[in-house]
């Protein structure tokens, strides 16, 4: 009698572990905003994530509050759209690489805490080496608010599938500089280069590569960033939204 409750005991305790490991585990669903969203991989397969918030290299240096998984995350609208521009890109050789998508409220409120602080420079060479800190805010480049939060806002750039690397853009993502903007080195609207001591011709046609075939399935471009896209008709304008970046 004693080894068969000795037995029950321990099938009890087994249970109850997997149904607390299961318990713990992290889902989201209708109840935390997130029901409009999907995994940009699951609607758009080909893509390449390089999620930067999830690691070390951006510009604060550190992973970013709410990001709790290296995926992205976009409204089934944009990424339906997303789709339509990764077949467009791919019938020419190339495949798109995702570094952020949709951002936590919590992310954005990281930069600015971030921003605040002006005794952090710790990645200033790699991404600011031109700007005071201080200045970030007045320029823009930090704000309390994020396109990003209403999950219709992509950055992304091209990938060379014959060369197996990212497309030279002549300026990496998150530089906080001129050189970012889609104007530098010509003009996005005609596509006509300007020589200039900043990008080559080749570097601003691959930037406007990218350019029209995100204008050509539904998204409007940034006038600061080349690698930044907010479909023009996002399903969620004035939401931002909380939850993390995680698996759905």
């Amino acid at each position: 009698m004693k080894k068969i409750m000795m037995a029950a005991v321990l099938t009890a305790t087994v249970a109850l572990g997997t149904l607390t490991a299961c318990s713990e585990k992290k889902t989201q669903g209708p109840d935390d905003g997130s029901a409009g969203f999907v995994n940009i991989t699951d609607v758009v397969p080909d893509a390449i994530l390089e999620v930067r918030y999830f690691g070390t290299y951006n510009f604060v240096g550190a992973r970013i509050a709410g990001y709790e998984q290296p995926t992205a995350l976009l409204t089934r609208e944009a990424a339906e759209a997303l789709r339509a521009v990764s077949d467009d890109v791919k019938a020419k050789g190339y495949r798109l690489k995702i570094y952020d998508a949709y951002r936590p409220q919590m992310g954005v409120d990281h930069f600015v805490r971030w921003g605040k602080d002006l005794d952090d420079t710790l990645m200033k060479q790699y991404f600011y080496p031109k700007e005071m800190k201080d200045s970030l805010f007045i320029k823009e480049y930090i704000a309390t608010r994020s396109g990003h939060s209403r999950g219709s806002t992509v950055d992304l750039t091209l990938f060379d599938m014959c060369t197996e690397k990212e497309l030279d853009m002549g300026g990496t993502f998150d530089w906080f500089g001129k050189e970012s903007h889609p104007d530098c080195g010509g003009d996005p609207e005609t596509g006509i280069y300007r020589p200039n001591d900043t990008l080559t011709a080749d570097q601003f046609a691959h930037r406007m590569l990218l350019r029209e075939a995100m204008l050509r399935h539904g998204f409007k471009p940034y006038d600061c960033e080349w690698w930044h896209f907010t479909l023009k008709d996002e399903p969620y304008p004035d939401t931002y939204f909380e939850f993390p970046v995680r698996e759905l």
